[in-house]
């Protein structure tokens, strides 16, 4: 099915909370949005999906549909492999959702697709190499090498965030231990933030009620409270920056980026760790001084950037030109 490249097209991020869709334009402005809570269930969500789509085909003409999925996504972009947060296992959503729906429908890894649309209409504009880093409850990552998404050999790749950083050092919900989102996430901030406290009770009168309360202390409190500049949550801050200057300079070792984008929810306080960061990747990065660096970017396109990557590759996998 041929997909006019001016058609709107729907862009759906497909989280564990909440599901979100959005009509996108070929100029990637999200035209309408509406969200609703993620079913538990398998039949449920693919009802869900649907409904979401239908409902916005009934204000709009949708082209074809994509979906952003934060799991292990199949060679072809039709099935679900794995999705830790969603009930699909194996999958044909793809397939299914686009005989029901009568559209092409094609599926892409959360951070591939949010690469996508930060390279055709953000941050990532004009990189050659191009790897985004989405800092969130955990670390997504993308790499498009001459505006092609790399994959690996099995659609898996690249996994960054499970790069083990500490031996033996924090657990991780993968089932290693010491992985670079345990030290560089919204999670591992509250993390850090509580330790932090628990060593100097009276730091802190911002989180002085985390210290009785450890569940209460999450990333965005954290960060709310470093651009008050509370001590605890500046220290807090710069240690995440640290461990992202020196997880990017293992990036740029593997890949070689000229352009590094920092998405993902924790990447709306990137005025309080971006520079830090920047200065720990060019001091770790092998060849320091005597080798170009990568540009480091926060990320444009904000929560968006997944819905309006999936809407374009919609449009790119069927379009007539």
């Amino acid at each position: 099915m041929a997909v006019p490249r001016k058609a709107l097209t729907v862009g759906i991020d497909v989280g564990g909370t909440s599901l979100r869709a959005a009509v996108v334009d070929g100029t990637g402005q999200v035209r309408e949005l509406l969200r609703v809570p993620t079913p538990k269930s398998a039949d449920a969500l693919d009802d869900s999906l649907d409904q979401a789509v239908r409902t916005l085909a009934a204000r709009h003409s949708i082209a074809a549909v994509g979906l952003a999925v934060a799991g292990f996504v199949s060679d072809d972009r039709s099935t679900v492999r794995f999705a830790p947060h969603l009930p699909w296992l194996d999958a044909p959503v793809g397939v299914e959702l686009s005989a029901r729906l009568g559209l092409p429908v094609i599926l892409e890894h959360d951070a591939n697709a949010a690469l996508v649309g930060e390279h055709r209409f953000g941050a990532a504009a004009g990189g050659r190499v191009v790897a985004l880093i989405a800092i969130g409850t955990g670390i997504g990552a993308a790499l498009l090498i001459d505006g092609t998404l790399y994959r690996g050999a099995h659609g898996i790749a690249p996994e960054l965030g499970h790069l083990q950083v500490v031996p033996d050092g924090r657990a991780c919900p993968c089932g290693k231990r010491g992985c670079w989102e345990r030290y560089c996430s919204g999670t591992a901030l509250a993390r850090t933030a509580g330790q932090l406290l628990a060593a100097e009770p009276g730091g802190s009168r911002t989180l002085a009620h985390a210290a009785a309360d450890p569940d209460s202390l999450t990333g965005r409190l954290v960060a709310a409270a470093a651009r008050d500049g509370d001590p605890i949550a500046v220290a807090a801050m710069r240690d995440l920056a640290g461990w992202l200057g020196l997880g990017l300079a293992g990036v740029a070792d593997m890949y070689d980026p000229d352009l590094v984008v920092i998405g993902g929810g924790v990447s709306a306080s990137a005025p309080l760790f971006l520079d830090d960061a920047r200065e720990r990747y060019a001091a770790a990065l092998t060849g320091a001084g005597h080798r170009p660096l990568a540009r480091i970017r926060a990320a444009q396109l904000g929560d968006a950037a997944g819905m309006i990557g999936a809407a374009e590759l919609a449009r790119a996998a069927h379009t007539d030109g």
